[in-house]
C-alpha cells in the first residue's frame, strides 16, 4: 500500500469519473464547438454569477490569464509573501505580463485590508502603478486557511476607492466553501475574476476554469491562445469536471477530517515542534531544532507514504480523494510507532 499526502494532485480519476470522459460528447473547442466544454464553462460561470468562463489545462495559465487581463507592463501587483502567483508560477507574472509584486506579509498567507491600503504605491511617475490585488483561498503555504469573508469584503471597498482589480486564486476554493459555508456567490459579487482548480480536491486528471464577467473575460481567449493554451477535443477533460462538480465537492469534508485528525496525532509527536492550525485538507508542522526533517521524510518513505518538506523542518501533509479510511487508520498507526 502506497500512502501519497505530497499532494491533492496526485488523485486518479475514479472509474465512474473516466466513465463520463469517455462518454463525452466533443468538438472543436478551437473553434467554440465542444458542447462540453461549453456546458462545464457556462456551469462554473452560473457557480459564480459570473457572464463568462474559461476552460484552462492549469491553475497557473489561468491565474497568469488573470494578471494579464488586469495589468499592463511596469505595473504591480498587490499579494501575500505566500501567494501562489509568486513563489510557484515560475516568475511568470514578470515574463508574461511585465509586472512586478508588492509582497503582504500577512498572517499564513492572509492580509487586512489596511495591509492593502499601505501597500498601494503613490500616483507620482517614478513609482509602479498599482492595478491589482490577489487573495488566496484557501492559502497553501499557509496551511489550507480559510480566508474571513469579512475582511475580503473590506479589501474589496479598498480596491474599488483605489480603482484596482480584485483576483482570487482559488485552486483550493471547493474546500473553503465547505468549510465556511460562505457560498460561491458571494464570492462572485466581491472578486472581478476567480481561477478554480478541478485536479486537485475535485480529483480531475487536469483542467482550471476563469470566470469574471464579459468585459474584463473578452481577450482571455487571445491570451489563452497567446500562452499555447488552446485545445481542441477538450471535452474529454471537461466531462472530468463536469462529473466532479456533480459528485466531490460536499466530500471534501472527509479529507477535511482526516486531515484534522492527522493533525492531533501529530501534536503526540516528541519531534514535532508546532503544527499549523488545520481548517482544511492541508496539514504543515515543524520539527524540534535537534530534528532531521529530511529523516523523517525518509523513514514515512520507506514504509511507503511519502510527504513533502518545505524547509527549515517544516513538512506537509495533504489529504484527498484517492486517501482511503485504510490508508489513514495506518497511517495514524505509524506515527504513533514511529514516536
Amino acid at each position: 500500500m502506497i500512502i501519497d499526502l505530497r499532494s491533492d494532485t496526485v488523485t486518479q480519476p475514479t472509474a465512474e469519473m473516466l466513465t463520463a470522459m469517455m462518454e463525452a460528447k466533443v468538438g472543436d473547442d478551437v473553434f467554440r464547438e465542444d458542447p462540453t466544454v461549453n456546458l462545464l464553462e457556462q456551469r462554473v460561470a452560473n457557480l459564480f454569477g459570473k457572464e463568462s468562463a474559461l476552460f484552462f489545462p492549469s491553475g497557473t495559465m489561468a491565474n497568469q490569464t488573470a494578471i494579464k487581463l488586469h495589468t499592463n507592463p511596469g505595473e504591480q501587483i498587490i499579494c501575500d509573501k505566500y501567494a501562489h502567483i509568486y513563489n510557484y508560477e515560475s516568475g511568470g507574472a514578470s515574463f508574461n505580463s511585465g509586472v512586478s509584486c508588492k509582497l503582504i506579509d500577512g498572517n499564513r498567507g492572509m492580509f487586512t485590508a489596511e495591509q492593502v491600503l499601505e501597500a498601494i504605491n503613490p500616483e507620482d511617475y517614478y513609482y509602479s502603478k498599482t492595478s491589482l490585488v490577489e487573495v488566496e483561498n484557501t492559502t497553501n503555504k499557509g496551511g489550507g486557511a480559510c480566508w474571513d469573508i469579512n475582511e475580503i469584503l473590506e479589501i474589496k471597498k479598498v480596491c474599488v476607492e483605489n480603482s484596482l482589480g480584485f483576483h482570487l486564486d482559488g485552486a483550493r476554493l471547493w474546500n473553503a466553501i465547505v468549510e465556511t459555508n460562505v457560498s460561491l456567490l458571494e464570492y462572485g459579487k466581491v472578486f472581478d475574476t476567480i481561477s478554480v482548480c478541478l485536479s486537485k480536491g475535485l480529483g480531475c486528471p487536469i483542467g482550471s476554469v476563469l470566470v469574471g464577467n464579459a468585459e474584463i473575460m473578452k481577450d482571455a481567449l487571445r491570451i489563452r491562445k497567446i500562452f499555447g493554451g488552446n485545445m481542441r477535443q477538450a471535452g474529454y477533460l471537461a466531462a472530468a469536471g463536469n462529473y466532479a462538480l456533480d459528485h466531490n465537492i460536499d466530500r471534501l469534508k472527509e479529507d477535511h477530517k482526516k486531515a484534522k485528525e492527522i493533525g492531533e496525532a501529530l501534536t503526540q509527536l516528541s519531534k514535532v515542534k508546532s503544527v499549523e492550525t488545520v481548517e482544511t485538507n492541508i496539514v504543515i508542522f515543524e520539527l524540534h531544532d535537534d530534528a532531521d526533517d529530511k529523516a523523517f521524510v525518509q523513514k514515512l518513505a520507506e514504509q511507503n507514504i511519502f510527504i513533502i518538506g518545505m524547509g527549515n523542518k517544516k513538512l506537509r501533509m495533504v489529504t484527498h480523494l484517492n486517501y482511503s479510511d485504510t490508508m489513514h487508520n495506518k497511517f495514524l498507526e505509524i506515527l504513533k510507532s514511529n514516536n
